[in-house]
């Protein structure tokens, strides 16, 4: 492991924060923008599209509240890997001008449901993905599946697809997020949880080496449910999704969970605009940071 790799751990392992997700893709990219005030009609094609919200993820990363103080991690869609942020490459930028340490979404989204679930699809060119995220200083990465149901057969499939490709993640001196998210409004949800939490020990015991992992769950029907998970000597920490909960709601339930720290998209980017003056829009991301920083110092 390199020095930098070696601080960046340091950073997630021992101090107080969380981490953004600022990871949106193609298919979640539209929902964003139009939250942030942006309607489709302004803009035409992938291309722009990808230039608006690249503005948007450069005005909070700029912003001076946003800085490695409050917040450890921040995790990139591709896209934005391969863009600059004020002259420099964006993870170069997180790392070396805000002191945050930059992960990379590598999955490509899902397949349909099957078995209650929504597996991952297809990384062909995984490889060559981790190798870029390499060169650029990238930490560690996320990948993200669905369950909707309290199906035994295809939770143990969904993580067993999720530690597979987390191997090959270790073997490229990356760190894994593994994040088997469970919709927050499955009938089955705390069912689900509990087939997750069985899955995930299994997996955690048989991982080879001295490698962590890291988690990014649904927040529990049940406070400190992921206590085992949290504790586990392979887990490096564990993250919570918002998940459509609103800010308030999440901040309660990782409050609720210790151990636990968040890595919210939506709940983070609640309540700011385009429109926002820079004085209402730094103040605004300010107190986001800050009720989320809070939360995760439980």
């Amino acid at each position: 492991m390199n020095m930098a790799k070696a601080h960046m751990l340091e950073k997630i392992k021992n101090q107080d924060g969380f981490i953004a997700a600022l990871d949106q893709s193609g298919g979640s990219t539209p929902k964003a923008l139009r939250l942030y005030g942006i309607e489709e009609d302004a803009y035409r094609g992938d291309d722009e599209m990808f230039d608006l919200v690249h503005q948007m993820r450069t005005r909070i990363i700029t912003s001076d509240v946003f800085n490695g103080s409050r917040v450890l991690g921040a995790i990139l869609f591709e896209n934005t890997l391969d863009r600059k942020i004020a002259g420099l490459d964006s993870a170069a930028y997180l790392w070396q001008k805000k002191n945050i340490v930059p992960f990379l979404k590598v999955d490509k989204g899902l397949v349909d449901e099957e078995n209650g679930v929504q597996l991952m699809k297809a990384m062909p060119d995984l490889g060559k993905l981790l190798d870029k995220a390499n060169q650029q200083g990238v930490f560690g990465t996320k990948m993200r599946s669905v369950i909707k149901l309290a199906n035994e057969a295809g939770i143990r499939a969904l993580v067993e697809q999720q530690f597979s490709i987390a191997k090959e993640i270790l073997a490229k001196e990356l760190t894994p997020i593994i994040e088997p998210e469970i919709d927050i409004h499955s009938p089955e949800k705390a069912a689900a949880e509990a087939l997750l939490k069985t899955a995930l020990l299994a997996q955690l015991d048989a991982l080879p080496g001295d490698k962590p992992v890291m988690l990014k769950l649904t927040l529990p029907e049940s406070d400190n449910f992921y206590l085992e998970c949290i504790k586990h000597p392979k887990v490096l920490k564990v993250v919570a999704l918002s998940g459509g909960y609103t800010r308030a709601q999440a901040n309660d339930k990782v409050t609720a969970n210790h151990g636990m720290i968040a890595s919210f998209s939506r709940a983070l980017t609640e309540g700011l605009s385009q429109k926002q003056t820079d004085q209402d829009f730094n103040q605004a991301l300010d107190n986001a940071i800050e009720s989320i920083f809070q939360a995760s110092k439980s």
